[in-house]
């Protein structure tokens, strides 16, 4: 699968270009920069790559048949329906959609032309998350009756202002889509949102969600950037006992640090010091991590253009993400809860 990388910045340099690379079934056939040391650095790290100054260069060259978008959120909307008018599959990062009648817009699009649109929803395939998804599907928890995902880091500076910014739309995005995923659609948001003064305008940086769930499960979703503390949890409480995680983000950190992703034994996994222990009434027991690869995103998004389906991110969920967005900033602003309606 020939694919165009729209953006070489910090997410497109270090949380695509590694997993496109690593994935089964996946070619990068072609990158759009612009700055002079996004093109040095595309020289050095993927030379002989085609580097184009717009997707619409892109498009007229030919060449490919998938795009990911990776450029800030603000151009995400533009970009993936210019994708899908030319007939070309799309991976976009997140934050998907400002809004979920933007993000309707796409996924319509998409379908009246037939090209498959996912989202680049990657912390689905974090190792701790992939370890308690997979303790819940087993049943040793029970029933879940509230689990508190929480994401802190003490990084002010990569808060993004803007319409598209703000940390709701950036770790709300993949930490509520976790909570989606594992327990199913939500039926009520409440919330609070903080909010900070940047010199590009005021964005939210920290915030505190409760969802209801279909499935009855309350998940309580929480991250900051702003209060000088770094750490992850996954804490659930079962019928039949309790588990508590604190990972590394061993993946993201190893790319950053300079590690290829690869599919051999060791990529992927928790430290033991993350690994996640289950107390129940015979104890307190230790849950090795499974093995879990972003790039398998990249491999099964491959998989279903050649062979059909809805890809590893189904649009499906991806608007339902959206829709929890917007309902937690509604019910932040009126201090009320909100009901959802999934009409979309």
């Amino acid at each position: 699968m020939k694919l165009g990388l729209v953006g070489y910045g910090f997410g497109g340099r270090v949380f695509h270009a590694p997993f496109i690379r690593a994935a089964e079934g996946v070619e990068i056939a072609g990158v759009v920069a612009r700055s002079p040391d996004k093109i040095a650095a595309l020289a050095s790290e993927l030379p002989g790559v085609p580097v184009y100054a717009s997707l619409t260069e892109m498009i007229v060259a030919g060449g490919v048949e998938v795009v990911t978008i990776t450029t800030p959120p603000e151009t995400h909307k533009p970009l993936v329906l210019e994708a899908i008018a030319a007939g070309l599959h799309v991976v976009c990062d997140k934050p998907f959609a400002p809004t979920l009648p933007d993000a309707i817009e796409m996924a319509e699009a998409a379908r009246a032309t037939g090209v498959l649109l996912n989202v680049f929803h990657n912390r689905r395939w974090d190792s701790d998350f992939a370890t308690f998804r997979a303790l819940v599907e087993d049943g040793r928890l029970g029933q879940v009756l509230r689990v508190h995902n929480r994401m802190d880091f003490d990084d002010p500076g990569t808060l993004e202002a803007g319409p598209g910014g703000g940390l709701l739309r950036d770790l709300g995005s993949h930490i509520v889509d976790q909570m989606l995923v594992a327990f199913g659609p939500a039926v009520s948001v409440s919330g609070q949102v903080d909010h900070v003064s940047l010199d590009a305008g005021d964005t939210d940086a920290s915030f505190a969600l409760h969802l209801t769930h279909e499935s009855g499960t309350h998940s309580y979703i929480t991250a900051t950037k702003i209060h000088h503390f770094t750490e992850r949890e996954i804490r659930a409480y079962g019928t039949l006992g309790t588990y508590v995680a604190n990972g590394t983000d061993v993946q993201a950190r190893s790319v950053i640090e300079g590690t290829a992703p690869h599919n051999g034994p060791g990529w992927g996994i928790e430290p033991k010091a993350g690994w996640g222990r289950l107390h129940t009434s015979a104890g307190a027991e230790t849950i090795p991590c499974l093995q879990s690869r972003i790039q398998d995103l990249y491999t099964d998004f491959a998989r279903a253009v050649r062979g059909g389906g809805d890809g590893p991110v189904p649009l499906a969920g991806a608007l339902h993400t959206v829709a929890v967005l917007d309902a937690a900033r509604e019910a932040a602003r009126d201090g009320r809860t909100v009901y959802l309606n999934k009409t979309h």
